[in-house]
């Protein structure tokens, strides 16, 4: 969506509260024993204190009110009272909502306790390229520049990018154009970043896979050769400088 209002910005502010408040409170409630569905709950109850519904759920049906995926499991993980969280466990938890017609998207990957597959590594290189692409872009900058970003910041630390999972336009609807705003660039993507729309930038950063795979559940995503992957995400709003970076004030990856 393109922010036309200040009553606009209110708006899109609110719900990004909204997430990233319940995205930082969910991680810090997380614990070894807990099942992902119990953490989800949680989740839940969150977003009515603020009034806001699930966006996976409303828009898609999504199983639960948070997608919370473990170890190898990209995205999309559906909470379950048999997935039990264990220490060590690369745990992401991925927040979308919507308040008054406005939709906001807030993820972040974590390791649970003690670092055990030596993990932190991929977290922290996940988070800090996202950071380095939200702050290059502005209006009029190509989305496959962003990709190609991403990707080369990856390969400098002997990582990958999943290529089949992407960013995308948010603000009306949890889905909006652009679509692929991808980890890697697309050379048939012609498209450039407009000043005053609002995207949520992701990076999916893997220990060795490229693409994520579909498992039977028909959500969940993971990985094949039981690679590792961490996500992160933000929605922003596109400027002609420095991006507002709209789910950040609470940011949990300090």
């Amino acid at each position: 969506m393109s922010i036309e209002s200040e009553s606009d910005l209110i708006a899109i502010k609110k719900v990004s509260e909204a997430v990233a408040n319940t995205l930082r409170m969910m991680r810090e409630f997380a614990k070894p024993g807990m099942s992902t569905l119990e953490l989800d709950e949680y989740g839940g109850e969150l977003l009515k204190e603020y009034g806001a519904k699930s966006a996976p759920n409303v828009t898609y049906g999504f199983p639960g009110y948070t997608c919370i995926s473990i170890n190898n499991e990209v995205a999309h993980g559906i909470p379950s009272d048999t997935k039990i969280l264990k220490d060590g466990d690369l745990v992401n938890i991925d927040v979308s909502a919507e308040l008054d017609g406005f939709f906001s998207d807030n993820g972040g990957s974590f390791i649970l306790g003690e670092d055990v597959n030596h993990l932190s590594s991929l977290v922290e290189a996940s988070k800090d390229i996202l950071y380095q692409a939200i702050h290059q872009i502005k209006g009029g900058v190509k989305i496959s520049d962003i990709g190609r970003l991403i990707e080369a910041e990856a390969k400098k630390r002997g990582l990958t990018v999943i290529k089949n999972l992407a960013g995308h336009g948010i603000g009306r609807s949890l889905h909006e154009e652009p679509h692929d705003i991808l980890c890697y660039p697309d050379p048939l993507n012609k498209n450039r970043f407009r000043k005053n729309s609002v995207v949520a930038i992701e990076t999916f950063i893997s220990t060795r896979a490229t693409y994520a795979y579909e498992n039977a559940d028909g959500w969940t995503m993971e990985t094949k050769d039981g690679s590792f992957v961490a996500q992160h995400e933000h929605t922003i709003l596109v400027t002609d400088g420095v991006p507002v970076i709209l789910t950040e004030a609470n940011a949990i990856w300090d």
